[in-house]
């Protein structure tokens, strides 16, 4: 697993969204684009991440910052994780994680005593020119969005 690290042009991509429709990350040129990845939508780490994003979205949004969700979830998971949850960002199907490949995210796990391949939880921030400005692979899914507005603010 080799994960991109700031500096590096993030991938250019299209997945399909909650509502089965295709979304570009060049749809966001001029804006910063968080792309955090989850493992799956409902568990109650990635809600709990999902929640803080929704949460400190006005916040978000001062900064410029878009927030696309990325999981491996099929198409027809995402409405439900948004509506359960109220949440008002955009969450975008990478069911044969080719996009997470893309970004290095994908790799061995393991998880009580048993190894298998999956979605490592992290999330990118790229810059209003598709450049990733800023890697976040180390925080508490609770304190998610606390790190990610902190960087904001450090880095304005």
């Amino acid at each position: 697993m080799k994960t991109l690290t700031a500096g590096t042009p993030a991938p250019a991509f299209t997945l399909q969204n909650q509502n089965d429709e295709p979304v570009s990350l060049s749809d966001f040129k001029g804006k910063k684009v968080l792309a955090y990845f989850y493992p799956k939508a409902m568990t109650p780490g990635c809600t709990t991440q999902a929640c803080g994003l929704r949460d400190t979205k006005a916040e978000l949004d001062a900064f410029n910052v878009e927030v696309l969700g990325i999981s491996i979830d099929p198409v027809k998971r995402l409405p439900k994780f948004i509506e359960k949850h109220d949440l008002n960002f955009t969450l975008l199907s990478d069911e044969d994680h080719a996009v997470t490949d893309l970004f290095g995210i994908w790799g061995e796990k393991k998880f009580m005593g048993k190894v298998y391949d999956g979605l490592h939880r992290t999330s990118f921030l790229i810059d209003e020119n598709g450049v990733i400005e800023h890697v976040f692979n180390k925080f508490k899914t609770k304190d998610h969005h606390e790190v990610v507005l902190n960087y904001l603010k450090e880095n304005s």
